[in-house]
């Protein structure tokens, strides 16, 4: 019989605002169920993959979460399980009224956390699969390496094992192969390391030159990875950023001049920018789209980029 959790949160916490916050939900080996209301996905534990399916069975704020596993698990386990949860989730982030205080917009909605992943690792490379290519691409990419190389999502260890001519072939990476295959075997051996990333002590700026001296890392990249760290102190543009900032915002010129105008807009939001960005990318999202927590997922793989969202 599979073993049963639950998981006290937040006050402020509300499962489908919060687990539908960012598009990595709709990556695999997440499965979001719109009618259920659940996320399931496998993780890698102490004894094996395991698969667990979260809900929020009272559908309020701090209500806790019930989680259901395929398999018993032992103690250490279900310890470990409650700890990628609780980083998925971002359930022990301390930052949101500070957000709130700093751009009160989004305080009534409580819009604050984004989604993420249960490790730092498959946040890189999961990164690193929306660098340079369209967002049905990132899809089937992340499917891809889910069923070639692990179900509950290739581990350093595991990536850093196959051919990059694997990759590039079974699981559709391109150029990217050979840099998944270095980026594990850099996290595999210790010269990354994932602990020292999710280190409060440990400044941004350590953190984002650390980060831009990894193959494939560029300045979007190491962006993004910063916000799914925690640190939301820098802009992640990229072309949705420049369409944001056209179509929302109403800024024109090169797209130099687009960039300049977006960091000053956000500059006051301080190390709260990216939060304050995201959130206005995400609404425009919702109202064209519905709410994400109605989004059918294999319909939204082909419609997710706002510029077929008309």
């Amino acid at each position: 019989m599979g073993s049963r959790l639950t998981i006290q949160t937040p006050g402020d916490f509300r499962f489908l605002r919060d687990a539908c916050s960012y598009g990595y939900f709709l990556l695999a080996p997440n499965v979001w169920d719109p009618d259920r209301r659940t996320l399931t996905r496998p993780l890698n534990l102490d004894e094996g993959v395991a698969t667990l399916t979260i809900a929020q069975p009272q559908n309020r704020r701090g209500a806790p979460l019930a989680v259901v596993c395929d398999r018993a698990l032992t103690r250490a386990e279900r310890a470990q399980a409650k700890r990628q949860i609780t980083r998925m989730l971002r359930l022990d982030d301390e930052s949101v009224a500070d957000f709130h205080r700093v751009d009160p917009r989004w305080r009534k909605s409580g819009r604050a956390r984004l989604f993420r992943s249960p490790t730092p690792f498959e946040d890189i490379i999961k990164t690193v699969t929306s660098c340079n290519v369209t967002w049905p691409s990132t899809v089937n990419m992340n499917r891809r390496l889910c069923e070639v190389v692990c179900p509950a999502f290739p581990t350093p260890a595991q990536l850093a094992r196959k051919r990059p001519a694997t990759l590039r072939a079974r699981c559709s990476v391109g150029y990217r192969d050979q840099r998944m295959v270095d980026l594990a075997r850099i996290a595999r051996q210790g010269e990354l390391d994932l602990e020292w990333l999710e280190d409060a002590a440990v400044s941004d700026d350590d953190i984002h030159a650390a980060l831009l001296a990894l193959p494939g890392i560029g300045p979007y990249a190491a962006a993004n990875i910063m916000m799914l760290l925690g640190r939301y102190g820098r802009l992640a543009i990229d072309t949705e950023t420049i369409r944001h900032g056209k179509s929302v915002l109403g800024y024109k010129g090169s797209e130099a001049a687009i960039r300049g105008k977006l960091e000053s807009h956000y500059a006051p939001f301080g190390a709260h920018k990216f939060r304050s960005y995201w959130f206005e990318v995400w609404d425009f999202y919702e109202r064209k789209q519905g709410p994400a927590h109605t989004w059918a997922p294999r319909a939204v793989a082909n419609a997710f980029t706002a510029a077929n969202l008309k």
